[in-house]
């Protein structure tokens, strides 16, 4: 009895599967007969309607085309000069003249007939220049043409005609004054213009009338549109002819894969529902193993990422392998390729580049990319560190060719070896230190970890908490360095210096300046230096304040509304301050820099454009910035002394400064010669040694009343 309920089981659930695959397959069949349907007519009625279209823009076309002709058949005829030059005995000089020679390479026409009024004798005929024979030429459709345009004030006649070299357009009107003057003679000389019906009609008309491949025809073709061309008497002498764009069958092509996907997809799920148990554990087998390769490899180059790379060192770990090392390579100029090429041609670069590393020394068991252009290399074997780092440098020896392009990109390598017990993060860490440092030295390098990069980067940590809580407690100083007149010695302004001074001694302002734009401190540093600046020179009425600022900080677009509110908060007059900066804030965002300049302009600030000459400041970005003075670096004052050209150089930098009505400060003066070379040159301020060495704010004080005794 069990057994009798248990087949009937089967069977009824066997029944309740073939009742449910009939069921979807019968449904399936009807939308696909429906789809089908509704793709086909909609198909075909995008085709009718296209064609429908295109019919009417090739008679619009021809109406065009007649009407050009017309118009300018109607301009010459109706022409009171016309008039009175054919009824001359010069009739033919100014036939040729005005019409006959025009006709060599005029688009309008291509030739020009003039007949008398007997309308059998011809005063002029030329086509493309030069004389022919009408009758010849077009026939007796000629003479029918010219004698049915007779009447004064008619409209020109204009009709197709065959010719020895194919179809012509051709418009015949008399030729009479603009507005009657008395009785005209019974029958007027009459001017035809023509223009064959050529290639560059039918490629104009194509254009402008959206009819590709439009030609010219004896007869209708099979599968083309046609739209007849008929002579005056009404018979079709030829057709023009354009394939049909079937933008249905467009369509159509464009979606069918789709639609044969979604019949394949149907057919495949009407399959499933029998194999269901086996297609869904495949299925989800098979998601399991992609979610598995995504998660360790990257999508664009195929490559190990970050997580499968980590997870390889893991695996090497535990097993009898030599230990591994790990190198990091950098490229440099990649940002360069894709801002010069696009990113498409960045990801090609990618591509290239990782089949290249996969292929460079038999020892690499594996290639990842951690993102952007940086690569890992994992080498397992006895190969010196050496070999491996110049192998994968000579990749990069000659450029690469994409899609006829020429890139050019370099490598920087950082390398470290898996000693003791350290994990995988540790020996990427050490690695990637390393890294950091080969391109602190410069393109094309290659370094090994080492235990010092460690304690130098602890340093710098430490430097950067010491930076911190010196800007907070005022432990950067501002020294004063005096700027004099040229011409007289008086000291016109004061250059604002930042110093560091430690328990364990001062520290460079260009240690400590490049670290604050490194760790963000910049604008807390320059807001203290300004303000501490503009504190003492409130003391020092009458002199010039000037004072460097960070192209970081001018390009904080907050950084010009926190100047004035200072200057507002100290009661400072704007026009006493001159901000400083080099020509590096030309190229980082000059937008933004550009913005900050002329806010703070408009409440009086100057801007002096500091070092120049040791850089890549253009003309044109003089110019644009508006600099109300030029500081020119102390390398081209040295060179006074070191270069028997270095007075011409600098001379001829000062005398761009004076063209472009900017007045020059030099500094680093070291003797009596620089300042004498330089105040001849044009320079009107000096500051260098010289001059004053950077000085408190209290010898500042003493010096000015010393100067005022």
């Amino acid at each position: 009895m069990s057994s009798n309920l248990a087949g009937r089981h089967v069977r009824t659930q066997t029944s309740s599967i073939i009742a449910t695959t009939v069921f979807f397959l019968v449904v399936a069949l009807v939308l696909t007969g429906l789809m089908a349907h509704v793709v086909a007519t909609m198909t075909r009625s995008a085709n009718e309607i296209d064609d429908a279209r295109a019919i009417r823009a090739s008679r619009a076309a021809i109406a065009a085309f007649v009407s050009r002709l017309s118009a300018t058949t109607t301009d010459n005829a109706v022409w009171d000069d016309a008039y009175k030059a054919i009824a001359s005995p010069g009739a033919a000089d100014w036939a040729y003249e005005n019409w006959g020679k025009t006709s060599e390479d005029y688009p309008l026409y291509d030739g020009a007939i003039v007949t008398g009024p007997d309308r059998s004798s011809i005063v002029s005929a030329y086509a493309k220049g030069k004389p022919f024979q009408p009758s010849a030429f077009f026939g007796e459709a000629f003479y029918r043409q010219i004698n049915t345009a007779t009447d004064f004030g008619q409209a020109p006649v204009i009709n197709f005609i065959k010719t020895e070299t194919g179809i012509a357009l051709i418009a015949s009107q008399p030729i009479q004054p603009y507005r009657a003057e008395g009785e005209l003679p019974t029958k007027l000389s009459v001017l035809s213009f023509y223009k064959q019906f050529n290639s560059d009609v039918l490629s104009t008309l194509s254009n402008e009338h959206e009819l590709e491949g439009l030609r010219l025809a004896a007869a209708p073709e099979p599968g083309l549109l046609n739209t007849p061309i008929t002579d005056m008497k009404g018979g079709v002498i030829g057709h023009l002819v354009w394939p049909s764009k079937a933008p249905g069958s467009a369509v159509f092509r464009q979606v069918y894969p789709f639609v044969a996907a979604a019949i394949i997809i149907l057919v495949l799920f009407l399959a499933g529902v029998l194999l269901v148990g086996a297609a869904e554990a495949r299925r989800l087998r098979q998601l399991a193993q992609a979610a598995i390769f995504e998660a360790n490899h990257d999508s664009l180059s195929g490559l190990l990422n970050r997580h499968g790379l980590l997870t390889l060192l893991e695996d090497l770990e535990g097993s009898d392998l030599l230990p591994p090392r790990l190198y990091l390579v950098d490229l440099d100029g990649f940002k360069a390729v894709n801002d010069a090429w696009g990113h498409a041609v960045g990801d090609d670069l990618i591509r290239i580049v990782s089949n290249a590393l996969i292929a460079c020394h038999p020892e690499v068991v594996a290639v990842a990319r951690l993102g952007g252009d940086e690569f890992a290399l994992v080498q397992v074997g006895t190969a010196a560190r050496q070999e491996i780092e110049e192998t994968i440098l000579a990749l990069f020896a000659e450029p690469f060719k994409i899609d006829g392009r020429t890139i050019e990109v370099g490598a920087s390598i950082g390398a470290a070896a898996r000693d003791a017990d350290i994990e995988a993060l540790e020996l990427l860490r050490r690695a990637d230190m390393a890294l950091y440092r080969a391109k602190e030295n410069g393109r094309g390098r290659a370094i090994e970890y080492d235990p010092e990069l460690d304690r130098e980067r602890q340093r710098v940590a430490e430097l950067e908490t010491l930076l911190k809580n010196a800007i907070g407690n005022g432990a950067i100083e501002a020294v004063f360095q005096p700027l004099v007149s040229a011409t007289t010695g008086v000291v016109t302004g004061l250059e604002a210096l930042a110093r560091w001074r430690t328990a364990t001694g001062n520290i460079s302002p260009e240690i400590f300046i490049p670290l604050a734009e490194r760790c963000g401190l910049i604008d807390a540093l320059g807001g203290h230096m300004l303000k501490t600046s503009i504190e003492h020179a409130k003391n020092w009425p009458g002199l010039a304040l000037s004072v460097n600022v960070s192209p970081v900080q001018l390009c904080n677009p907050e950084f010009a509304a926190e100047v004035i509110s200072l200057l507002q908060e100290l009661d400072f007059d704007p026009r006493r301050l001159t901000l400083e900066i080099t020509e590096g804030v030309l190229m980082t965002n000059p937008d933004q820099a550009r913005r900050s300049i002329d806010h703070l302009k408009q409440v009086g600030i100057k801007f002096a454009l500091d070092d120049f000459g040791c850089g890549y400041a253009s003309i044109g970005a003089l110019r644009q910035f508006g600099f109300d003075r030029m500081k020119i670096d102390r390398s081209l004052v040295s060179a006074l002394d070191q270069a028997s050209n270095g007075a011409d150089v600098l001379k001829a930098t000062i005398s761009l400064a004076t063209a472009l009505q900017i007045p020059v400060t030099a500094e680093g003066i070291e003797n009596i010669r620089q300042a004498a070379v330089l105040r001849e040159a044009g320079c009107d301020q000096l500051q260098g040694y010289l001059i004053g060495k950077p000085m408190s704010a209290l010898d500042i004080t003493s010096l000015l009343h010393e100067q005022a005794a």
